[in-house]
């Protein structure tokens, strides 16, 4: 995948096995964000072939969208309306019946009822995940996209969040796909672990296997192991006037 000159992606291939959890980890400009919006449809890659489900997002996205979603907290929903009318807008989108039901039905699952009739622009940034969290589980999503879930949540709520996501996905069968700089978060929800690097897969395996390989205690001294590598390597070819894409 690339912006002009800029290679943000470069020869990244990988599968998630249905009804499991796999996280996207790098540093900033790794290419997580541009690979959630690739698998989202919304970019079209340069080259190479996206799948989803067994079809081509790139010939027949609207066939596979619909069991999908998204949450980031980076990404704001319209801040006018109120938390119900963001939610009724979105079932539409997916073509829900029954929305009132399923919007009760989520906002008591998110602990949001009393806040339903408030405007989204004037909610705390940990109310807001959570609304924004709701969105993603509106249509019971087969595959769930996170970036960042528990950003901006205190640490009991993003516990109870990550103890939610795990239900969900044994309950629902669901497959699960998140980046997050919360390495103790990773290590609880997924079974896959992908590490880009400067838009690379440089290595891939369980939190466990990758513990092991590398000889650390976390898998947040992985991530550092890894990055660290990345920052010497690009102040060498720096050294030597060379271009890293």
């Amino acid at each position: 995948m690339s912006y002009g000159r800029v290679r943000a992606l470069n020869d990244v291939s990988f599968d998630v096995a249905e009804g499991t959890s796999a996280a996207i980890l790098g540093g900033n400009g790794a290419g997580k964000t541009t690979t959630l919006a690739i698998l989202l449809g919304l970019l079209l890659p340069t080259a190479g072939s996206v799948t989803v489900f067994g079809e081509d997002m790139l010939r027949h996205r609207y066939r596979v969208l619909p069991r999908m979603n998204f949450s980031s907290p980076y990404v704001d929903l319209p801040k006018r309306l109120s938390v119900r009318e963001n939610l009724v807008v979105y079932a539409h989108f997916y073509g829900l019946s029954e929305i009132r039901r399923r919007i009760a039905e989520i906002a008591g699952d998110l602990e949001l009822e009393p806040f339903l009739d408030r405007p989204f622009g004037a909610l705390s940034a940990g109310l807001a995940t959570r609304v924004s969290l709701a969105k993603a589980l509106i249509n019971k999503p087969a595959l769930l996209l996170l970036d960042e879930p528990t950003a901006s949540l205190d640490p009991e709520t993003a516990d109870w969040v990550r103890a939610y996501l795990e239900d969900y996905r044994a309950r629902e069968g669901a497959t699960i796909l998140l980046a997050s700089h919360n390495m103790a978060e990773v290590e609880r929800l997924c079974d896959d672990v992908i590490m880009l690097r400067a838009g690379q897969i440089v290595d891939r395996g369980t939190p466990p296997a990758l513990i092991e390989r590398y000889g650390r205690e976390t898998l947040e001294e992985v991530f550092l192991d890894i990055a660290r590598a990345g920052t010497a390597r690009d102040r060498r070819d720096g050294d030597h006037g060379e271009a890293v894409q």
